[in-house]
């Protein structure tokens, strides 16, 4: 936990996306096209979206990974939206010649996205710099799942320190991925948590994974909240905060940086995972993917109106 008074500093790994997002009434058919009432262009990837969250939630976010050209537009853009929200991207790794991922983002009324994205296959080439450097004053590291490749080496340094080491999983893992013994902390998907483990139940595949990883397991299934599994290997659940929801982009990464700040500042994952619960709930109410992460106060003010009438957990029958 970060000292009394200090608001920790946080580590975010991963690959910044410039995402171009279209609202539109249904995902035109293929082979047709259909108009868009509104077009915006934001920043995005996991890792960033989180590092904006956790910003805004009151942490002070740094973050590290491979980027294309610094004169291309798509560098350009994302460095200008960081700096504006105040993210330390000293460590950012510039890689001449290669292209920093686009997006292109379709978004129903109900909220439902739709997506495509390039990312240049050379970017996974990344050298991340001097893991001293990187993880000095840093009380959380929040991780990509997918950039295990080039971050392995790193988390297993920072948790030889005893930093929490924290993975956003949103697509299937292979059992043998080393993240799943590199992390302190495991929060998947509900399809991603059942692809990784071949099992249905969200349950069940939480504890065949318990098996093979010391983490911490907990399942993300949106309106239906979180299940987890518990020090004493039971399954609880943490109820989601209903909202009308607009706008989905981004739910998770919130979830995930507001969980790490809240995890360094207090080490209850319980409460961890109600905060989080309630920033995912606000960032779904307005459109705008991680840009619409919510405020600190914001989360404060919804959870003290949901105290009386939302459960902070429940164990699961």
């Amino acid at each position: 936990m970060a000292a009394p008074g200090i608001a920790p500093r946080i580590l975010c790994i991963g690959i910044p996306v410039r995402d171009l997002t279209f609202r539109v009434e249904a995902v035109p058919a293929r082979g047709s096209k259909a108009n868009a009432s509104h077009l915006a262009e934001i920043c995005g990837g996991n890792a960033l979206n989180a590092a904006i969250a956790i910003a805004r939630l009151g942490g002070r976010a740094a973050f590290t990974g491979p980027m294309g050209n610094a004169q291309e537009t798509s560098s350009r853009f994302i460095l200008e939206r960081m700096a504006t929200e105040g993210i330390e991207t000293t460590h950012i790794v510039r890689m001449p010649g290669l292209m920093t991922p686009v997006s292109a983002i379709m978004i129903e009324p109900s909220g439902e996205r739709t997506l495509t994205i390039y990312r240049d296959p050379a970017l996974w080439t990344v050298q991340l710099p001097d893991a001293n450097e990187l993880l000095a004053d840093c009380q959380a590291v929040l991780v990509e799942s997918r950039c295990a490749s080039f971050c392995t080496d790193l988390c297993a340094a920072a948790r030889r320190r005893g930093i929490a080491i924290i993975v956003g999983v949103d697509r299937a893992m292979a059992l043998t991925d080393n993240l799943l013994t590199a992390a302190s902390h495991l929060l998947f998907a509900s399809e991603q948590l059942q692809e990784t483990t071949d099992v249905a139940d969200d349950g069940e595949a939480l504890k065949r994974l318990a098996r093979l990883t010391p983490a911490f397991l907990a399942a993300t299934r949106g309106p239906h909240g979180t299940i987890w599994l518990n020090e004493g290997g039971e399954l609880e659940e943490t109820p989601a905060f209903p909202v009308q929801a607009i706008d989905t982009l981004g739910a998770g990464d919130v979830f995930h940086a507001a969980f790490t700040l809240r995890l360094a500042e207090s080490g209850d994952v319980r409460e961890a995972l109600r905060f989080a619960a309630a920033a995912a709930a606000l960032k779904c109410t307005r459109h705008g993917g991680g840009m619409a992460a919510p405020q600190r106060i914001e989360v404060e003010e919804f959870l003290r109106g949901s105290r009386e009438s939302q459960p902070s957990w429940s164990p699961r029958l």
